[in-house]
């Protein structure tokens, strides 16, 4: 019989499948949720990166400014680990310095926190210390140089300053500690004498440690008022100032000279006076109060600033003789000259130039500063305002509803059908009859529920087969214990004589019990896979010639002609078989008895074998066991390899085997690798054909087979 032919079902279109619904599903509901994420990204993290921007700018700014400081009171790098460690735990920020050819100077990732200053030993280690750290970044964040301030990181930073020296660098004017003392008991008789005319203001000490006067009020004082109590004691330079103005202004006339410039005379907080040839009237007040007579009446505050200006001009009365002369030597005409603004950009630049020049020995060298990422610091994360907060959590509970709203609906209807599927299953196991469950649409649900029904209709099928097996065997083994059974009963009654011919009896009734458990043994191993075949290379024709010859007698005693036909004239020989030969006669001497048994007397039944010409000619063997029968209704064809099925119902022994035979013959073809089938016409004959592989390595043999062996009742 040709085995099933099984029809896999066409596969269903994306859109129809249950596939396709859940990805339209999931894909709405992701589309949601991605829009509504962006929208709260657009919405809140825009605010929370500005604000952690500024705290990070903040923070630089902050970095920079405490290491500018520091380069600028000190005229080293030695000893700013304390201070790199001490910005890098507050900002959470990794803190490098190096000198400008990127000799590291202090690096907060290093071991300890630093490698030193920037001497050669500390190049040593600070190269061990940055091997275990992570490599800094080809740009760095600023470079720190009091001389050359960044006015982008220092907000209180003039950006019209030219020379843009940070203003904590004082170098020698820094102010020892008994001038100090002097001053700032002058400015504290300043401000008492100001607050007890109610003028609030305070002392406060400059870069220097020259203390100065702060105004708690915004407001301009009243002029007179603020010159009488500022006048008593005059700002004048202490000598450590003077000296530092006097080293600063020879140092500015001579890049002046340089230039062909006047020289200039520097006040105490750097300005100039713009040459020594001013008219007069360029330093007399323009308003004030008058006496009597309408001449102009100064201010005690203005009267000594005048004797400050005589005392300094008799002082440089040989100083302003000499620019006098450098300034006629070079074609300048005193007042133009110091009226030139071009003249005040060059005196600024000198000047500028002077005070680095001056400060380089007090302040340290520039070196690069470079702020990166945390090392072994979580990241500061964004905090969230209430209302964001808020915002977030209604459009995460909106998607959250409509997620949850879909799958619902999604679900019931996948889960519906696999209800119904589960009901019948837990039936099925019960033992109970189910009834088939509603197939839905031709999806994959839909094709699960139709596969069910026909798997349940298989499983009826299967039962009825078991039930009817059970009863066949009980049936098949029930008829020779029975005849055993009521002969030694005779004979134990005395009715019955035990002569040779009762134990030939009662040998026939064990054998054909014997022969049925043999079969049923044979198909329990083939269906546990567990029979074994010896295997070796067989020859078709030589067995076909055996099984021929062992069922001679049965044929004869049947009247039916055995033959074994010969090949085709030109035909090829058949190729050699790897196949157990005792298994193979079994298969082929069960289809001989079958075709012997229903052939009446006078028919023929022929053995024939031949190279099979379907998809791999030459590569397969047939072997077909043709009768003169009564064949097989059609009806019945599909079910003659079924397991006790016979065509004569009445299971009559004198018509009929046990119904093994045939279920034996399939399986042992398929133990082989090869198929069993049958063609029957009712009231003709059947042809059974077994096709078994050839084996591996050989070949169709040329030449005709052997002379046709005919054996005739």
């Amino acid at each position: 019989m040709p085995p099933r032919e099984r029809r896999t079902p066409a596969r269903l279109p994306l859109r129809r499948s249950v596939l396709g619904r859940l990805l339209t599903v999931s894909a709405l509901v992701a589309s949601c949720s991605v829009a509504a994420t962006a929208w709260l990204v657009v919405q809140t993290t825009s605010v929370a990166i500005r604000q952690e921007q500024g705290q990070n700018l903040s923070a630089d700014a902050t970095i920079y400014n405490t290491l500018m400081g520091y380069a600028a009171t000190h005229p080293s790098w030695e000893g700013v680990d304390a201070t790199v460690r001490k910005l890098a735990e507050d900002s959470e920020r990794r803190i490098t310095l190096t000198t400008q050819d990127r000799r590291p100077l202090s690096d907060s990732a290093a071991p300890g926190g630093g490698s030193g200053s920037g001497s050669d030993s500390g190049k040593d280690s600070g190269s061990a210390a940055g091997a275990a750290v992570d490599p800094l970044p080809a740009q760095a964040s600023a470079v720190v140089d009091p001389l050359s301030v960044d006015t982008a990181l220092v907000s209180d930073a003039s950006s019209g300053d030219t020379d843009r020296v940070d203003p904590r660098a004082v170098g020698p004017f820094l102010l020892p500690g008994k001038e100090r003392e002097s001053l700032r008991q002058i400015a504290q008789r300043q401000v008492e004498c100001l607050n007890g005319v109610g003028i609030a203001a305070d002392v406060v000490d400059g870069p220097s440690g020259r203390p100065r006067i702060h105004y708690v009020s915004s407001g301009d004082a009243d002029r007179n008022v603020d010159g009488k109590c500022l006048a008593a004691e005059p700002e004048t330079p202490t000598r450590t100032e003077k000296k530092a103005l006097d080293a600063l202004n020879q140092l500015a006339d001579a890049c002046l000279e340089r230039q062909g410039r006047t020289g200039v005379r520097l006040n105490l907080d750097l300005s100039w006076q713009r040459g020594y040839m001013e008219d007069a009237e360029a330093a007399r007040p323009a308003e004030g109060p008058r006496d009597d007579s309408g001449e102009m009446v100064a201010s005690p505050r203005e009267k000594a600033v005048q004797e400050a200006a005589k005392r300094d001009e008799d002082d440089g009365t040989a100083r302003a003789t000499a620019e006098k002369e450098r300034a006629a030597a070079y074609g300048y005409q005193g007042a133009t000259e110091a009226r030139n603004s071009k003249y005040d950009r060059d005196i600024a630049s000198c000047v500028g130039s002077a005070r680095r020049e001056q400060l380089t020995g007090y302040v340290a060298a520039p070196a690069l500063l470079f702020i990166g990422g945390p090392r072994a610091v979580s990241v500061p994360g964004f905090d969230l305002s209430p209302k964001s907060t808020a915002r977030i959590a209604g459009v995460a509970a909106l998607v959250l509803a409509l997620t949850v709203g879909a799958s619902v609906i999604a679900g019931t209807r996948f889960v519906r059908p696999l209800h119904a599927l589960t009901g019948a299953a837990q039936r099925m196991r019960d033992g109970l009859d189910s009834a088939p469950v509603p197939v839905g649409p031709d999806d994959e649900i839909g094709r699960l529920a139709a596969a069910f029904n026909d798997m349940a209709a298989h499983r009826a099928r299967l039962e009825a087969q078991r039930k009817a097996m059970v009863s066949d065997v009980a049936h098949e083994l029930r008829t020779p214990l029975s005849n055993i059974r009521g002969w030694l009963e005779a004979a134990q009654d005395g009715l019955a004589e035990p002569d040779p011919a009762f134990v030939a009896s009662l040998h026939d009734e064990a054998v054909q019990l014997q022969h049925i458990i043999n079969d049923l043994q044979d198909l329990a191993a083939a269906d546990a896979g567990a029979l074994r075949l010896h295997m070796e290379p067989v020859r078709i024709d030589d067995l076909l010639g055996q099984v021929a010859t062992a069922h001679q007698g049965l044929a004869e005693t049947a009247g039916v002609t055995l033959t074994l036909a010969p090949a085709a004239p030109g035909a090829p020989r058949p190729p050699l078989l790897d196949a157990d030969p005792v298994r193979l006669r079994q298969a082929v001497g069960n289809l001989v008895s079958n075709a012997v048994r229903h052939t009446p007397s006078g028919g023929r039944v022929t053995l024939r074998s031949y190279v099979s010409d379907t998809e791999r000619p030459g590569e397969e063997v047939a072997v077909e066991v043709s009768d003169t029968g009564t064949g097989i209704p059609a009806a019945d064809v599909p079910h003659v390899f079924d397991r006790f099925w016979r065509a004569e119902k009445s299971r009559n022994r004198s018509t009929g085997g046990s119904g093994l035979g045939l279920a034996i013959v399939l399986k042992l073809a398929e133990a082989h690798g090869g198929t069993a089938g049958v063609v029957s016409t009712e009231g003709k004959g059947s042809v059974f054909t077994l096709r078994l592989p050839a084996a591996p390595g050989t070949g169709p043999d040329a030449g005709t087979g052997p002379d046709a062996m005919t054996m005739t009742s």
